[in-house]
């Protein structure tokens, strides 16, 4: 494990699913009541741990497990290519955790693991103001597209171009 501004890395591994599954569905679960005032909702398999298996262990995924005084709390999962065009999977913190700091610790731990980087992209659902936030005021991101705007199925794609 690494310890990076008080918060724990260690690589994310198969083993791990089933401990992360929980996180992920209250996570989603809570952006979607914030947002929606519905009680659930997430992308496909976000409940039962097949979205973290379809990104998570990837063959050119790079993921690790967050952890806050050795607990698990959270995962980050990117994407990355020789060309330096890199890509945010999803950063995903316990809802207990919230209003922490916790997400922008992990963004500048993987910006630092990545310093080859050259342009950062990623992608979140339109209504979720919160991510919107922290993306574009936390971590310097720039909406450079709206998909399907004034749908319900709206998304916002971000870039941040490394110096």
């Amino acid at each position: 494990m690494e310890i990076f501004e008080g918060i724990g890395f260690s690589k994310f591994l198969e083993d791990d699913i089933a401990q992360l599954a929980p996180i992920v569905k209250r996570a989603f679960d809570e952006d979607t009541k914030r947002h929606l005032g519905l009680d659930s909702g997430g992308p496909s398999g976000y409940d039962n741990g097949d979205y973290i298996r379809r990104w998570y262990l990837k063959d050119d995924a790079d993921a690790y497990k967050i952890l806050l005084d050795g607990n698990l709390i959270g995962g980050i999962c990117v994407s990355i290519s020789s060309s330096g065009e890199n890509y945010l999977t999803n950063i995903v913190i316990d809802p207990l955790c919230h209003d922490k700091g916790i997400g922008l610790i992990a963004w500048k731990y993987i910006e630092q693991k990545h310093p080859g980087t050259k342009i950062w992209k990623t992608e979140t659902p339109g209504y979720s103001t919160r991510n919107h936030n922290f993306y574009i005021n936390k971590c310097g991101f720039k909406v450079v597209k709206i998909n399907n705007p004034n749908t319900s199925h709206a998304s916002y794609a971000l870039e941040k171009e490394m110096g």
